[in-house]
């Protein structure tokens, strides 16, 4: 239902995909087809050599879209943090490193043209699709996960999803985020959702069957089957690790000592979360403005109750799903606290006067 000239978001992970698949499938025939042409655009936004950027152009050409590539560098991303903070209006970490790549998209994406986009923003939260679900502990446990974090939408991947986009005006819709499909898949009993190893279901098992057609297939097998990467790592690993060695070389040891002095309410507990704070307190020194944002330890994106499920997850609070040591496929190793990790990437890239994005479609 669009007047506008439109397309999907589509890093390659599970969600994205299915819903490009599925827009794909039953665009042609349409009014908007008609009016905007039968063939699907699809973008995708990463560093060069990322995760997402592979997959995404592997989908986009099982399913015949016209697909644009935003490549950024972590120089890139840095440069735009004030603006993200500013135009998300949070100085929560995991959303900041997921909104900064999306803002920088939609910049390209609305010069284009195009004015409204689907997005897959959503089903993580209804189907326990998080890395750290592997480890609830019983159903009940799982489906009050999946309520506490559906009641938390407009604080996190809500959030990101409408100001990220917004910022440039442009109009992300989120299907998975549809009330009956929300409430039908609410109403699944919990153990269908279960993450099993030596069952062999993996995490968004029920949606993955759901989808797993083998006469008329939406998806390639490894895509459908693909393990649950977040935005802000599928967009390039060295994306967080520059980052958090940007933010070290701003925020002093001192610094972090005065923390809870500085900032009593949520106070920082690593360099980089200090570093989006002070941007935030700058834009927004209203105290009814930092009580907006929540606050509390976290894992792979989990609340902080859902930390109390693995007593190893103390020591490596990050909200990146590599911190779900044992699972994550590339996990950060267990020895090193993630605060201490040193950066692999940042110190050996040349600051940038003119950052831009370029773009391959």
């Amino acid at each position: 239902m669009t007047d506008v000239p439109f397309g999907v978001l589509l890093s390659g992970g599970l969600d994205s995909s299915l819903v490009a698949s599925i827009t794909a499938r039953y665009l042609a025939g349409t009014k908007a087809a008609k009016q905007w042409g039968a063939q699907l655009h699809s973008f995708c936004v990463g560093l060069e050599g990322s995760p997402d950027l592979k997959a995404a152009r592997e989908v986009a050409d099982y399913m015949g879209t016209v697909h644009h590539e935003f490549h950024f560098t972590v120089q890139d991303g840095i440069d735009a943090i004030e603006d993200v903070i500013y135009h998300i209006e949070t100085y929560d970490v995991t959303t900041i490193r997921a909104s900064t790549p999306m803002f920088l998209m939609s910049r390209k994406i609305k010069s284009l043209g195009v004015k409204m986009v689907i997005s897959g923003e959503g089903s993580d939260e209804i189907f326990g699709g998080y890395l750290y679900f592997h480890k609830a502990p019983n159903k009940d446990e799982f489906h009050r996960e999946t309520c506490r974090k559906i009641k938390a939408f407009h604080q996190y991947d809500c959030l990101r999803a409408n100001k990220a986009t917004s910022a440039w005006g442009l109009e992300a819709r989120v299907p998975f985020l549809d009330k009956e499909f929300i409430n039908a898949n609410m109403s699944i009993d919990p153990e269908a959702k279960m993450i099993k190893k030596d069952e062999g279901r993996i995490e968004k098992w029920v949606l993955r069957r759901a989808f797993d057609d083998k006469e008329h297939p939406y998806l390639p097998k490894h895509i459908l089957y693909r393990q649950k990467e977040q935005f802000s790592d599928g967009v390039g690993y060295s994306w967080i690790d520059g980052l958090k060695a940007h933010a070290a070389r701003h925020v002093t040891d001192k610094m972090m000592f005065n923390a809870s002095f500085i900032f009593p309410h949520n106070t920082p507990t690593t360099k980089e979360a200090y570093y989006y704070r002070m941007i935030f307190e700058r834009f927004f020194p209203q105290n009814s403005a930092r009580l907006t944002v929540p606050g509390g330890a976290s894992v792979a994106c989990s609340t902080a109750k859902a930390v109390e499920w693995d007593a190893a997850w103390k020591n490596n609070l990050d909200p990146s799903g590599r911190a779900a040591l044992g699972v994550h496929l590339s996990a950060y190793d267990a020895e090193t606290p993630l605060s201490n990790k040193p950066s692999k990437v940042i110190d050996s890239i040349p600051r940038m006067d003119f950052p831009g994005v370029a773009i391959q479609s």
